[in-house]
């Protein structure tokens, strides 16, 4: 049975967007950041094998969200919160992440990781479908951050396009796909997600009211501004 969680199961990387030297050179500059709460989170994920985005894409996540003073984050998948983990630090303690996620279990998970960081009061940890609950939460956001299952992916960009602040960002993991997108026949794990990924990211590029770029670390962010 293919391992979901693990997308390189089928078809290894086919193209490695920043060399593994390159990766390892910036993870040690991001040692400073070490804290118990992220060491244990990030064990977590390689016992369990577990997708978080990882400490260099971490950081990215918590320099944008200062950058542009965010407040208010929604996250389409939040896992046991370990992208929330910067978010929550970005957003202040007058700030608030609306974290989404269809697994009870990854809730007390949460609970428990972010509370040892001080930081669950800034946290509103919401179990469900992603889109549904963020079709049932009201207002604008600073941030929409999607990491859901990557067949969705079209879905969740046009939902969140309409209620992200001028300003205000998108953001997504995995739009590379460990390179899958480039690729001429690539292996999906799951039949068309590759083909959700590039549309989606073709809809963002082709998007006149935003400005977008992807950051190729691990396996692609997609930052998407709304002028």
């Amino acid at each position: 049975m293919t391992d979901l969680n693990d997308p390189t199961a089928i078809n290894p990387s086919v193209l490695t967007p920043v060399h593994p030297d390159i990766e390892r050179y910036l993870t040690t500059l991001a040692g400073s950041t070490d804290t118990p709460v992220l060491v244990e989170m990030e064990e977590l994920a390689r016992q369990q094998n577990f997708p978080i985005v990882g400490r260099l894409v971490g950081l990215f996540l918590k320099v944008l969200a200062k950058s542009i003073g965010a407040k208010r984050i929604f996250e389409f998948g939040s896992g046991y919160g370990y992208s929330a983990y910067w978010f929550a630090e970005a957003v202040g303690p007058d700030g608030r992440v609306i974290c989404s996620d269809g697994d009870p279990n990854n809730l007390s998970k949460a609970e428990h990781f972010l509370s040892q960081a001080g930081l669950w009061d800034r946290v509103d940890f919401r179990t469900g479908f992603a889109q549904t609950v963020f079709q049932a939460t009201e207002g604008e956001f600073d941030i929409c951050y999607n990491d859901v299952d990557k067949g969705d992916y079209p879905e969740v960009w046009r939902l969140a396009r309409e209620r992200i602040r001028p300003g205000g960002l998108y953001i997504a993991d995995n739009v590379l796909w460990h390179g899958r997108v480039a690729a001429e026949n690539p292996v999906d794990i799951v039949p068309g997600w590759t083909d959700a990924i590039r549309e989606h990211n073709r809809l963002i590029f082709n998007d006149p009211e935003f400005d977008a770029s992807i950051n190729p670390t691990r396996d692609g962010v997609v930052v998407a501004r709304r002028k």
